[in-house]
């Protein structure tokens, strides 16, 4: 069969052209056809499941459906949490496992091949990209793939918080994120977004006060109006403002909101944030916490009226930083002991020296946590994780810095 690179572009411009316009059910046997162009055979499409723990087969004709394979102890899971091709020799050939790059939902494209070669692995590479952009299109306007993901009943305050999220792993060559919600099925106050612009990523992420639906409601608002906020442009300082302004004038007094906003230049590694009454988030460079990002309090978006206090350090190159919320930290042991920060930083440092990437260390570390709370989720526990890895020119040592004058928000005062 010819496999030349012309071959190659002629096929995956055919799957493009035949992918616009086609309706998600039909998705599944167009790239079972394009599969079995290049010599493939048992086609599978493989999704996460909300909570990070199985890669389900995505129905559909031309499809190996199959049974749901572990995340943590499967080539199909490696190839998801490292994000790299895994081959796995079988009885008749080989079986490919390249990653959808980062999109929602993202997963697996799993291929057997009698023999594969150097043309072959980038080919299926480009075939796997191209793959996850339709996925990622389609998505906006089927559940299908939504319904495929669940591997239990989901809340109706989870259906929410889930709606709007951005895709919780994002990689390029300066900056890497990836985040994860637990109880991913009843997840209601918690809840976090970011984006990227030219060279800021921007960051945030809440607990909101309560439980349930009213927990969501809040949390819908307060993400609603730091996107609108960041869209216009304005500084940290006037985003806070904003949000505690919204929070109060639809909820009152009675209704808060803490929250972690941060702006990271991805060309310099300047890191600034506010912290507005959040857990501090955790530094980590060379597998070990080197400290916790302190810095002066800011009271929750909602209390209304306050001086945001913005921190500043500026990031070596491999430098990671983890954001989480409370319930992570507050969760009661057996005995009624509190599983706490230290607890929490001894388990990011027994994790990180086998994490590897963002993705995978996310994932090991709410695995580990998990067993380390014997299991138990009584509120929301959300964890997210940046990865600096550095500008072309290298950068100067990190040193930290906190500025306490901050600038005053704009709008209402609260007496």
């Amino acid at each position: 069969m010819d496999r030349s690179e012309g071959f190659g572009e002629g096929l995956l411009g055919q799957l493009l052209d035949q992918a616009r316009g086609m309706p998600p059910q039909l998705v599944a046997p167009l790239v079972a056809e394009a599969a079995r162009a290049v010599g493939g055979r048992d086609v599978s499409i493989l999704l996460p499941d909300y909570g990070q723990v199985m890669l389900v087969p995505l129905p559909g004709r031309g499809l190996v459906a199959g049974d749901p394979v572990p995340i943590g102890s499967s080539p199909a899971g490696e190839a998801f949490l490292r994000t790299t091709t895994v081959e796995s020799p079988q009885a008749e050939g080989i079986r490919m496992f390249m990653p959808l790059p980062d999109g929602d939902p993202g997963g697996v494209l799993a291929v057997t091949l009698a023999d594969v070669n150097d043309d072959d692995r980038a080919l299926l590479r480009r075939l796997a990209a191209l793959v996850a952009d339709i996925l990622t299109t389609k998505n906006g306007y089927t559940d299908q793939f939504a319904r495929a993901r669940r591997r239990a009943p989901m809340s109706l305050a989870a259906e929410i918080q889930w709606s709007l999220l951005p895709p919780l792993a994002m990689t390029t060559p300066q900056v890497s994120v990836a985040g994860i919600l637990e109880p991913a099925y009843d997840i209601a106050g918690d809840s976090l977004d970011y984006a990227l612009d030219d060279d800021i990523l921007h960051l945030a992420m809440i607990d909101a006060m309560g439980h349930g639906l009213n927990a969501a409601v809040l949390a819908t608002v307060a993400i609603g109006a730091y996107r609108h906020a960041r869209r216009a442009g304005v500084g940290l300082a006037e985003l806070y403002a904003y949000m505690d302004a919204a929070i109060d004038q639809q909820f009152g007094p009675d209704h808060f909101v803490t929250a972690q906003m941060m702006r990271l230049n991805v060309g310099t590694g300047d890191l600034e944030w506010v912290n507005a009454g959040h857990p501090a988030p955790l530094l980590i460079r060379g597998h070990h916490v080197l400290q916790t990002l302190d810095s002066p309090g800011t009271l929750p978006v909602g209390f209304g009226g306050d001086t945001p206090q913005i921190s500043r350090r500026r990031l070596r190159r491999g430098d990671r930083v983890l954001f989480y919320t409370d319930g992570l930290v507050e969760e009661h042991r057996a005995g009624g002991e509190l599983f706490g920060e230290q607890r929490l930083i001894a388990t990011v440092e027994r994790v990180g020296p086998r994490g590897g990437s963002v993705r995978a260390m996310v994932r090991s570390l709410s695995d580990a946590l998990m067993e380390e709370r014997g299991g138990a989720t009584t509120d929301d526990a959300s964890l997210f994780l940046v990865e600096w890895h550095g500008d072309a020119v290298k950068q100067p040592d990190a040193t930290a810095e906190v500025d306490r004058s901050g600038r005053p928000p704009s709008g209402r005062q609260k007496g």
